[in-house]
């Protein structure tokens, strides 16, 4: 009982309808053929003509009938059948969606990772320009213990100690920020390789940057604005790729 009760509540109500009016119609056709005082008679007595004319009349309401119900329920399943459809595909969009962030995700933390490495390869090559530039200086500031401690804060971590010492320095009395930075063939390939070496890590941070905030923090930090000092004090006068802005307002590679 309770399975039937289920299927009841189940079944279609244009099926339910259906069943109902055809046994009415039956019921009605039994009525008119009793009532006709035809029930003593055989089906053959009764000319094929007519016969076909009678069940015609008799039975082509009900096809009618069930015809129309038939195109109801199909509509109805083709409408089910579709939303389940969209049902799906948003589903997909949304796994797609997902994927996409994993993966977007999955290669910043390799940038991250990539980025400490390039950091402490540009803090090397700052420190060495650092040495190039004032180890054989005359200053009371400087001396070689002073050096050793800083390459030895380098090397647990400090990648930016070097650049911040050349953006707090008092150039002018080593010939300005030029001579420090190109006065030589060292020098200057050491300037050349820190700009090449920042600027293919700018380039791999703005293929995952989605809203300019890795690219924005880069171009900020002790490094980036030594970067900066470097591409304007270059004799040459280099086209300045990256210039540090607030958060939000990055100036990317020029549009030249």
């Amino acid at each position: 009982m309770t399975s039937l009760a289920t299927m009841w509540r189940r079944a279609d109500w244009r099926i339910l309808m259906g069943v109902i009016l055809t046994f009415i119609w039956m019921v009605l056709g039994l009525t008119y053929l009793i009532g006709a005082g035809v029930s003593g008679r055989t089906i053959f007595d009764i000319p094929l003509e007519n016969l076909g004319s009678f069940l015609e009349g008799a039975f082509a309401p009900l096809a009618f009938l069930w015809l129309v119900i038939g195109l109801f329920v199909q509509q109805k399943e083709l409408s089910d059948n579709t939303e389940v459809l969209r049902l799906s595909l948003d589903h997909a969009a949304e796994q797609t969606q997902a994927l996409a962030a994993a993966e977007l995700n999955a290669r910043q933390e390799t940038f991250f990772k990539i980025a400490e490495s390039v950091k402490r390869q540009l803090g090397g090559i700052s420190g060495m320009l650092y040495a190039s530039a004032l180890a054989d200086r005359e200053n009371g500031n400087l001396t070689g213990e002073k050096i050793r401690d800083m390459f030895h804060s380098l090397s647990i971590g400090d990648a930016e100690i070097f650049a911040r010492e050349f953006l707090i320095l008092d150039p002018e009395p080593y010939g300005g920020y030029p001579e420090l930075f190109y006065g030589t063939d060292i020098r200057r390939r050491h300037s050349e390789n820190f700009r090449r070496s920042f600027e293919r890590l700018m380039a791999l941070g703005e293929d995952l940057d989605i809203d300019g905030i890795i690219v924005d923090s880069l171009i900020q930090t002790g490094l980036g604005i030594f970067y900066q000092r470097l591409m304007e004090m270059d004799p040459k006068q280099p086209e300045i790729r990256y210039t540090a802005m607030p958060i939000g307002a990055r100036t990317g590679p020029p549009s030249g």
